[in-house]
């Protein structure tokens, strides 16, 4: 009998709600769901494709410890007592636990629980320190508590939405979407985006500030004082509730327009504009993001937005706020419990003594960590340089996340023992690890997630754990046990973990913390099974409703007042003669963090299959790229060869890559290798976006693409990028010499059996090769080789794993790289969600499709998660200017 389970997605911070069905014979199914308050009902390119990650390829099924099967309570035991041992040599701050938002919080309160209540630590941090840890200090300065004050509904409600360092159309979509149709009903709506780039989301922007790296404060100072100038200022909102007006405004009148201007890098029209739009515009939300957050002014930046809201008062209305928008689907539920090393749980502050007892005398803990634990970065320095001795790492891989990759690697390889809990079995992380634990995936896992508007959902399992997988929060508290405090871990359900969370919340609070969720305290088992989407505060006793922070004050400094803040611009460039391109890292549209999960997609793998730099062509031509060449770029820490992407979207001097490949997935594509230690001096939070490389062409013989129905093994080529694809996999790989004999390279890397031999070509004078291996009337693999970037029709060559070869002809036709007349190569892959390429979209606008409605309407392209509209947008507009030529 088919079922449907109401559950939560488990990608960016948007907290999209899900229906997954499953069939009788045990098929997936995924869409969204139209009553939860996040999305309703729009799922994104990776939301829309989750049915496709939940195979079983490459999962840790068992315990293993140094390679072998283990039982759980073997690794279990081995755990507790080297931890044990370690703390009794060495004392609580010789362990760490590195975690993930991708755990749910009930695994992150237990975690927090078990290292800062009874190890007595604060030595836990989590990645979310790489994406959201700017704006967690700027709130605590500016707030007194780590507060978000508005809701998504904002975007909709305000008349002018500033968007700041977030690619909102690739990296939240669902959001972006929200935005879209609400600036189509009110087209009076006014959208800004400042951004280095010129993204995909400027296709709904009236006004596109390309900053230089890491100018917002200059920007953001600036607006202030104009904001004062121009008599913008809420006099009364600033004298009943905030404090340090006079000083901040001091510090920003120092910093001159013209500082601004040159800082910026921005036209003096353009940023008149800008000024003169918040200016007049009440109804005012900024969203910021990692462009924001991953810097080394990060907190900076984000106080130096909330003083333009708090001067205005334009903060906890209907319509005005600044808004922070999470990464990770649950930064927000570790913030919550006190994921973070330097926060306590309940949002009570680790520093303050009487948050300390208090947490104590709850928990009934032997100990409380007494002073903050190590950040990120500073954690696995302290690995590396032997003062942490046993590390725990859950739920991420710190190898392809972690700036200084290469360090990373070094560190947690050399560290005595380390414990790595995850779903796959190989990653850049797990294979240094002494022992793996098996963790439940999604679909597997029960508990609950926070979203970026402070809504709390169900994520609820839907299928049977695989092998011997386990909760997060079961290991953990199994361990805990065997330390020695079997009362305090005595969990049998996540309900009961979310009970206590509840209760702590609410334990001798009154009103005196903004996160409360205290009228859940009592939630029987059945009611917490179905708990609906609701956002925080929800106390004991009061009635649950939308809700906002600050419209009348009532901060959480303890005078009651916020605290406006001083900052005052810093020198950003980090360039210098050896080193003259700055490099952006962040994501892309379909693919998530380390491609643990969406590179199991095909679907997933078809818009951007390799890893890639983004360059402006000028800066190409300078170095002797062109399109499709590969380009070397590297720092002082490390160096990396991905494709080049030659687009006017990217400023001179400036170069974006993203940072999602693995060692899994491309020989040399990690790019956090190339990001430097460099950090946020209050927040910890590195700063990814601002980093000095030097770029130059990589020299290459020969280029090749293939396609094969198995996976391809150690492909043993300087250049090489692998991706799942529709019946098998497609591979790019670059090679600095030529091979004696590419037959029997293809032989290996695809494993074709012994005696089948391949059906192919070789031209002696441009020295392309094309072979294609057969079994019976089956495409095993074919390989395309050239002195150049292969130019085959890809997504062609791909469904022609699936084809059935029963004549020649269509054998040479492979071979030969082209498709015939009765089967158009649809081209590169603009629509994920529908699979719609790039020639389909051109042969629709020359049919007479003008819009991108048109489009969806002939070929469905863009009307599911819309990420596509902006480059569908961008083709029909090349086609007709083309033919108007």
């Amino acid at each position: 009998m088919e079922k449907e389970v109401k559950t939560t997605c488990p990608y960016c911070g948007v907290g999209c709600g899900v229906i997954a069905t499953v069939d009788d014979n045990g098929a997936v199914a995924v869409r969204g769901d139209a009553d939860h308050p996040a999305n309703f009902g729009r799922l994104c390119s990776k939301g829309s494709a989750l049915a496709e990650t939940l195979d079983l390829d490459g999962r840790l099924l068992h315990p293993e410890i140094g390679g072998r099967q283990a039982a759980w309570d073997e690794a279990l035991d081995l755990v507790a007592t080297r931890f044990a041992e370690t703390i009794a040599e060495y004392g609580p701050d010789s362990v760490a636990f590195y975690v993930s938002g991708q755990l749910l919080t009930e695994d992150y309160y237990v975690a927090n629980k078990l290292m800062k209540g009874f190890i007595g630590s604060a030595n836990i941090d989590t990645n979310s320190r790489l994406c959201m840890s700017s704006s967690v200090a700027g709130h605590r300065r500016a707030f007194g508590s780590d507060t978000v004050p508005g809701t998504y509904e904002d975007l909709e409600l305000a008349d002018l939405v500033l968007l700041t360092g977030s690619n909102l159309a690739w990296c939240h979509p669902v959001l972006y979407q929200r935005l879209a149709a609400a600036k189509a009903k009110r087209p009076g709506m006014k959208i800004v985006l400042i951004d280095p780039r010129r993204t995909m989301t400027a296709d709904i922007a009236d006004l596109h500030l390309a900053i230089r790296p890491d100018a917002d404060v200059a920007l953001f100072v600036g607006l202030l004082s104009h904001l004062v100038s121009s008599n913008a200022v809420d006099q009364n909102y600033v004298a009943a509730h905030t404090a340090d007006f006079a000083e901040t405004f001091l510090a920003a009148s120092a910093v001159p327009f013209d500082e601004v201007l040159e800082r910026t890098g921005l036209p003096a029209m353009q940023l008149r504009e800008f000024y003169r739009l918040f200016s007049t515009t009440e109804k005012v939300v900024t969203c910021y993001s990692q462009g924001v957050n991953q810097s080394s002014s990060g907190t900076d930046k984000v106080n130096a937005i909330i003083n333009c809201h708090l001067a205005t008062g334009r903060i906890g209305r209907p319509g005005m706020g600044p808004l922070s928008l999470t990464g990770q689907p649950n930064a927000m539920g570790g913030r919550e419990v006190g994921g973070l090393a330097n926060m306590l749980a309940a949002h009570m502050a680790i520093e303050d003594a009487g948050d300390r007892d208090r947490v104590q005398r709850f928990w009934q803990s032997p100990a409380i960590a007494q002073k903050p634990g190590l950040k990120a970065v500073d954690l696995f320095r302290s690995v590396a340089e032997g003062r942490v001795k046993a590390l725990w790492i859950m739920a991420t891989n710190p190898v392809v996340s972690m700036p200084d990759a290469h360090a990373v690697e070094a560190a947690i390889s050399a560290c005595p023992f380390v414990v790595v809990s995850d779903i796959l079995k190989e990653t850049d992380t797990t294979r240094h690890a002494h022992v793996l634990l098996p963790s439940l995936g999604w679909g597997e896992k029960s508990g609950t997630v926070t979203n970026s508007e402070r809504r709390i959902s169900r994520q609820r399992a839907f299928l049977e754990a695989p092998g011997e997988a386990r909760a997060d929060w079961w290991q953990l508290a199994e361990v805990g046990r065997r330390l020695g405090y079997a009362d305090a871990f005595a969990y049998q359900a996540p309900a009961t973990i979310f009970r206590e969370h509840a209760a702590l919340s609410a334990f001798e609070n009154a009103g005196s913390r903004d996160f409360d969720i205290g009228a859940h305290a009592d939630l029987s088992a059945e009611s917490y099974d179905a708990l609906a989407p609701f956002q925080w505060p929800q106390r004991q006793g009061e009635i649950s409703a939308e809700s906002r922070f600050f419209a009348d004050g009532g901060f959480y400094h303890a005078d009651g007042k916020a605290r406006f803040v001083a900052v005052r611009p810093t020198d950003a460039d980090r360039t210098n003669l050896d080193y003259p391109f700055t490099l952006n890292t962040g994501r892309i549209r379909d693919h998530w963090h380390t491609m643990t999960r969406s590179g199991k997609s095909a679907r997933l793998s078809a818009h951007i299959a390799e890893p890639f730099a983004e360059l402006h062509p000028r800066d190409a031509m300078e170095i002797g790229i062109g399109n499709a060449g590969l380009v070397e770029i590297e720092s002082p820490q490390g160096k990396v060869i991905v494709r080049a992407l030659i687009t006017e979207r990217q400023a001179r001097g400036s170069i974006f890559a993203p940072m999602h490949w693995n060692d899994q997935f491309a020989a040399k594509a990690r790019i956090d290798v190339l990001v430097p230690p460099i950090t946020d001096r209050l927040s910890g939070q590195p700063a990814s976006k601002n980093v000095a490389v030097a770029a130059r062409k990589f020299k290459a013989t020969h280029y090749a693409f293939a396609v094969s129905r198995a996976k391809p093994v150690d492909p043993d080529a300087a250049y090489w990028a692998l991706a799942k694809a529709w019946g098998g996999w497609r591979l790019e790989a670059a090679f600095a010499e030529p091979l004696e004999d590419w037959a029997d390279w293809c032989r290996r890397v695809f494993a074709i059996p012994q005696g089948i031999d391949p059906l192919g070509y070789a031209d002696a004078q441009t020295g392309d090769i094309r072979l294609a291996f057969f079994d019976g009337t089956r495409l095993l693999a074919a390989f395309f080789l050239a002195c150049e970037p292969v130019a085959v029709a890809r997504n062609w060559a791909i469904a022609q794993l699936a084809t059935d070869h029963v004549n020649l002809r269509k054998r040479f036709a492979l071979v030969a790289g082209r498709p015939g007349a009765d089967k158009p190569d649809p081209g590169a892959t603009v629509c994920s969600c529908f699979g719609v390429g790039v020639n389909q979209i051109i042969a629709a606008v020359r049919g007479g499709c003008r819009s991108v409605e048109a489009v969806g309407l002939t070929l469905n392209a863009g009307t599911n998660c819309g990420s596509c509209r902006a480059e569908i947008r961008g083709i029909i507009d090349g086609c007709l200017s083309a033919a108007a030529e």
